[in-house]
């Protein structure tokens, strides 16, 4: 047996359900409304959150249920990561199929959820629920390229 931890050591595809799900650090930047350029491909995300998302939770408030609801949600698996080039930098799932480890505020490295928040790098506090909006459409009024944000990358992580 190994002494390092299952995400040094596994592939995405060969983890199980929960190490799976356990990747997520809550920051919910995945869950913004954000709009890509079809023309440069530049992915702009917004202050506006999808409509199951919850705030104060920094989570989704119907995670099992949510493609009945919202029918576009993306469910992350392995073999979607490497299509999906809007998925956040900071994202753990894109952080390891990229082969950059966790970042050093994820809570499985540092053992604190609120290291997320800390680092500046969850949404929460930050975003409004679509709902509010008359169309989706309108949530490009309210950029957040902030979500783009790596710091990790910027200091050469």
């Amino acid at each position: 047996m190994s002494d390092k931890p299952f995400w040094e050591t596994k592939t995405l595809e060969s983890m199980s359900d929960a190490e799976w799900e356990s990747l997520c650090d809550g920051c919910g930047r995945c869950c913004v409304v954000r709009f890509e350029d079809e023309e440069t491909g530049e992915v702009v995300p917004t202050r506006a959150a999808c409509r199951l998302f919850d705030a104060e939770a920094c989570r989704c408030s119907d995670y099992e249920s949510r493609q009945t609801f919202v029918p576009d949600c993306i469910k992350l698996t392995p073999q979607a990561i490497e299509h999906l080039t809007w998925m956040p930098t900071t994202c753990a799932y894109r952080r390891l199929y990229e082969g950059r480890g966790l970042a050093p505020w994820h809570p499985l490295i540092s053992g604190d959820p609120k290291s997320v928040e800390r680092a500046g790098i969850s949404v929460r506090g930050q975003v409004f629920s679509e709902r509010i909006l008359e169309v989706v459409e309108d949530a490009i009024d309210f950029p957040a390229p902030e979500f783009l944000h790596d710091p990790d990358l910027e200091a050469g992580d």
